[in-house]
């Protein structure tokens, strides 16, 4: 074949195909290294994440928001039990202020965490397939080059975020 004429093939002339391998296959295990894949991730929760995970449930309800909703529908009357504007606004402002600010922070605790865990199964079928690739390459050299961009791709989002 054409494409393969150019190829140094392991263990013929100067030994610069098992070298180029070698250099591979090092370059393949420092990336695994980096890189947390889901076997290396522990199924421990703080109690924490457990709180901020049962509290995304609850309020993802639906029920939840109909709470919500009622609570609005029984504030708006109470102004003419509270008869002073300032006070009345100050009632909901304060209530609505406090719940957004602390489920602000419990829900981007669980989406977090959910982002993390499909970025670890990202990466795993990603090594995966690179594994596949480099079992593939003799018979389809191209895919030597797309392995090594796959691999650099590994772990990507913990090196650009920011």
């Amino acid at each position: 074949m054409a494409g393969q004429a150019n190829r140094r093939t392991p263990g013929r002339g100067d030994g610069r195909g098992q070298a180029e391998e070698a250099e591979r296959a090092e370059r393949r295990h420092r990336q695994r290294a980096a890189v947390a894949m889901p076997q290396d991730i522990t199924p421990y929760l703080s109690f924490f994440d457990r709180f901020a995970t049962w509290v995304n449930r609850f309020v993802s309800r639906a029920w939840f928001f109909a709470g919500c909703v009622l609570l609005v529908v029984i504030w708006v009357p109470s102004f003419f039990v509270i008869r002073d504007v300032n006070t009345w606004q100050l009632i909901i402002n304060t209530a609505t202020t406090i719940v957004t600010f602390l489920l602000v922070a419990l829900l981007q605790n669980t989406q977090t965490r959910a982002d993390n865990a499909l970025q670890h199964k990202l990466n795993g079928i990603a090594d995966a397939l690179a594994d596949l690739m480099v079992a593939m390459s003799d018979k389809y050299p191209k895919l030597a080059e797309d392995e090594l961009e796959l691999r650099a791709a590994v772990g990507l989002e913990d090196r650009e975020s920011s």
